[in-house]
């Protein structure tokens, strides 16, 4: 045979079937189904069709559509090229390999195409080649034929097996010539051709014995193609009763994947010949297929079939077994029947679900209806055992959409939130209609990608921080901290401080703060006295586009710190001489000297001032009032005594590591004093001392408050406050007609109400003291002049050089004041102002308790006072008045008529 001619002639089958497939490439649009036939065998990159042409897609939207294929195969025999749209072959087929001997042969595809979402089905057949040859099991048969056979004997032989399908497959059998035998060609009912050897004329053994011929398997390709075996007769001696089967063809039922061992059917055939030539063996003809020799086997003494091997309904639903029955006499005649098997279907099969497209993550803000995943099942049963549904939990927002048969889109069902859910694992159940059914569950990862849709949340609505002032600059002071709950970037958050005035300087010279983690740190060293508060505003960011932002207020309060000494500002020295005071010879004890004043510029304890006898020139004679600073005789004056004395008092703070200053002073010991009574109206003729006392009061407490002069009968100076103190500090200092030194009051802390308050220490007839309740503010203290003509004081630190007491009562009396209020027009002096609050109610052992220091975060001192000497016996309230004694000039003369006082001793 000549072998080139051969290829050539294959190779032009092969391109006539090429073009011929092409041709009945058919599209239906209905349906959404492609379908292309190609033959076997074709080499990569063979062309298949153009499928961007046939489903009349744009070639330049394919790749950003994401155009695709997706098989239905574990392997990826076609695959499209984006740039031209063409379908060709990725991988060589072979139909034989894929399908079997299924006459039909194809595989199918999925298209997909996204932007919108479009799916299409493509069915590729695959068209037989001619390009196997009919083989024999065995290239040599043996057959004994008696001699005895008659002519029309017939003896099946071994089929010749063809892969191929179709036109390609085994076509007929040929013999060799012979005088005696012939071939006889049948058809099984799937189509193949198997022959048969039937005896044309009679044998004589003893002319012949053995003969030999030649079988050949033709197919009908073309060309076509053969394949020969040897048959090898012996003709035996006369055995001349054949066995017989009890009919020639059985139908029996087998269920799928029945048991190895399990017996399909028990046959018999029976011989009315005696011994060995009535002794029966069964045995596969020699037309069984090798499949149904690998699937079934056949018991030669009892002639059950049994099960071997797999019965998969899936491979094949029905099998045709031949049995042949043997004496084993001389002569021996084969006789045959057929065993049509039919297998049942089981549910067997696990539907198969295939993810075709995933898209994920999946921004929290995408709509509902976008495309998660697309999904195609499988099952490989029939009939209600292949029929397959899918379904996703509950309660997700998540929906599965059947597109066609076993096909289903994955899409949203509502709005997504990372920070709620940031991945869901989706399952997927596959259950088919089987009794009981079978299920494949398969998990999808669908993760949620961020989007900035969070503002930064400060741990606190606003922060207050306390520092000590004289800190170190670029030390800590506190920090800020916001959370984003977003991901990645935009839950990245920088700080910054917010421009604002403080003081008319920018926020950012006097603090920072750090922008990756909000610590705040002090530009500057704070000085309380200079700056009690300030607020700044901190604004955190986070990253995202556009970045969100959140603002937080912190307020920064400088707490005071012991760092002024007092200052001593009456009696002054004069060229550093210290001042004299005359005290007269006659005075009993108890009498008011002089009256030591100081100040210090902090607050608080640390502004709390103590007085003490550093030295004296006769200690028995003269002390000083811890608090108040006043000088008084302990005894009456002797002959004896010096005229002449000199006193050193330190002045002390209640700081810790407590601050102080000296002052000295001589006393003068005269016989009288000479008498001067100043106009109560001119205040020129105060002494020049107490002038200046009022010039260090006001520099010294009233700095950066607004100073408003009162000239009504006490010859009062009053400054109240404002501006950049958080709080008005109230201050008054009065001057008595009868005095010629000046009294200072420093009342407490008020919040302003509107304008600058103004109050005046007045005749208490000149108003209704029923009428009129004024206090500072309801967490301050309240000061009065008269109830029931006498004068009660709540919680007032008064310091007088004319009373030279302190005076103080129960809390839960009534306490009532004159206010005024200053107004554009100030020639009405009378307005009055008189808001009520409620006093405090606290008790006190002692009136220490009810002292207010102003800066102090108490409401009352913690200071421990040293006990009561005997002078306090000319402090109490109780005992004021109540003994004739000389009246010093401090001390103020009280008239009970007038409320004022008009002598020095209480009637």
């Amino acid at each position: 045979m000549d072998t080139e001619g051969v290829k050539r002639r294959m190779v032009c089958v092969k391109r006539s079937i090429l073009c011929f497939a092409l041709m009945v490439c058919l599209l239906d649009s209905a349906c959404g189904q492609i379908r292309y036939s190609i033959p076997e065998e074709l080499e990569h990159g063979a062309f298949v069709g153009n499928i961007a042409e046939d489903l009349g897609l744009d070639l330049n939207k394919l790749s950003a559509r994401r155009f695709r294929i997706v098989s239905g195969t574990r392997r990826q025999y076609v695959e499209v090229n984006l740039e031209n749209g063409v379908l060709f072959v990725n991988e060589r087929l072979d139909r034989e390999e894929l399908c079997e001997q299924s006459s039909a042969c194809s595989f199918h595809l999925q298209v997909v195409i996204e932007s919108p979402l479009e799916l299409y089905r493509v069915e590729v057949e695959i068209l037989d080649v001619n390009d196997n040859s009919p083989s024999f099991p065995w290239t040599e048969f043996n057959l004994d034929i008696s001699e005895s056979a008659l002519p029309g004997s017939r003896f099946p032989l071994e089929s010749a097996q063809d892969l191929d399908v179709g036109s390609n497959s085994l076509r007929t059998y040929l013999l060799s010539v012979n005088e005696h035998f012939t071939l006889d060609i049948q058809t099984r009912s799937d189509g193949s051709k198997f022959a048969e050897l039937v005896l044309q004329n009679p044998l004589d053994r003893e002319q012949q014995s053995a003969h030999q011929m030649v079988l050949t398997a033709v197919d009908g390709g073309s060309p076509e193609k053969s394949g020969t075996a040897q048959i090898d007769i012996t003709v035996l001696d006369a055995n001349d009763n054949a066995p017989v089967f009890d009919q020639s063809f059985y139908r029996v039922r087998l269920a799928e994947n029945a048991p190895k061992g399990a017996v399909v059917i028990k046959l018999n055939a029976s011989d009315l010949d005696e011994g060995t030539n009535a002794d029966i063996s069964y045995s596969f003809s020699g037309h069984a297929p090798i499949k149904v020799r690998q699937l079934f086997s056949v018991d030669a003494r009892t002639g059950e079939i049994k099960v071997k091997g797999l019965i998969d309904y899936e491979k094949a639903r029905m099998h045709e077994i031949y049995i042949q029955a043997k004496d084993k006499g001389p002569s021996a005649v084969a006789v045959h029947c057929k065993v049509l098997v039919n297998v049942l279907d089981r549910n067997d099969n696990l539907p198969e679900v295939i993810l075709t497209s995933v898209s994920t993550p999946v921004h929290e803000d995408a709509p509902p209806g976008t495309v998660i995943a697309v999904i195609s099942v499988t099952d490989k049963d029939s009939g209600e055992n292949g029929n397959v549904d899918c379904e996703i939990p509950n309660m997700i927002p998540f929906h599965l959409h059947s597109s066609f048969k076993n096909y289903y889109t994955l899409v949203t069902s509502d709005f997504l939130d990372r920070e709620t859910v940031a991945e869901y694992n989706i399952t997927i159940t596959a259950r088919d209609m089987g009794s009981p059914p079978l299920f494949t569950r398969k998990t999808i990862v669908v993760q949620v990608s961020d989007v900035n849709d969070n503002v930064p949340l400060f741990k606190q609505p606003a922060y207050t921080v306390y520092l000590t002032e004289n800190n170190a600059p670029g030390a800590s002071i506190c920090s800020v901290t916001a959370h984003d709950p977003d991901y990645g970037q935009n839950a990245y958050l920088s700080y910054s401080i917010i421009e604002v005035d403080v003081q008319g300087m920018p926020a950012s010279t006097y603090v920072s703060i750090n922008s990756d983690n909000g610590n705040i740190y002090a530009l500057r060293s704070f000085d309380h006295e200079q700056l009690k508060n300030f607020q700044i505003t901190v604004q955190a960011q986070d990253a995202g586009l556009p970045p969100l932002i959140s603002n937080v207020t912190v307020t920064i309060f400088i707490l005071d710190q012991n760092d002024n000494a007092p200052v001593v500002v009456s009696p002054l020295s004069q060229n550093g001489t210290p001042p004299t005071e005359a005290v007269p010879r006659s005075v009993d004890a108890g009498y008011l000297v002089t009256k030591i004043r100081a100040v210090d510029a902090d607050a608080g304890q640390n502004s709390r001032l103590f007085y003490q006898m550093l030295q004296a020139t006769d200690p028995s004679l003269f002390s000083v009032a811890l608090y108040t600073g006043e000088i008084r005789t302990i005894r009456q004056l002797v002959e004896k005594d010096p005229t002449r004395h000199r006193l050193v008092i330190l002045v002390k703070d209640n700081g810790q590591l407590p601050l102080s200053a000296t002052v000295s002073i001589i006393l003068s010991v005269v016989d009288s004093l000479p008498e001067s009574q100043p106009d109560s109206g001119d205040l020129s003729l105060i002494p020049h001392h107490s002038s200046n006392f009022s010039l260090y009061l006001i520099v010294s407490l009233g700095s950066n408050l607004n100073i408003r002069m009162s000239t009504e009968s006490a010859g009062c100076t009053e400054a109240s406050g404002n501006g950049a103190l958080p709080q008005a500090y109230c201050y008054k200092m009065c001057l008595t007609p009868e005095s010629s030194k000046s009294d200072f009051m420093f009342l407490k802390p008020c919040s302003p109400v509107s304008g600058n308050m103004e109050g005046t220490l007045s005749r208490p007839h000149q108003y209704d003291p029923d009428e009129y309740f004024c206090s500072l503010a309801p967490q301050y203290w309240t000061w009065g002049n008269r109830i029931s003509g006498e004068f009660h004081f709540l919680s007032l630190f008064l310091l007088s050089t004319d009373l030279g007491l302190i005076m103080q009562l129960s809390s839960s009396m009534p306490i009532f004041i004159d206010c005024k209020m200053p107004l554009e027009d100030e020639t009405n002096p009378n307005f009055t102002w008189t808001p009520k609050y409620t006093q405090p109610q606290s008790e006190a052992a002692d009136y220490q308790h009810n002292v207010y220091i102003p800066g102090t975060t108490s409401g009352y001192s913690t200071l421990k006072l040293a006990p009561r000497g005997d002078l306090d016996v000319y402090n109490t309230f109780s005992t004021f008045g109540k003994k004739k004694k000389l009246v010093s000039k401090y001390e103020q003369p009280y008239d009970k008529e007038d409320g004022l006082i008009s002598g020095g001793i209480f009637k």
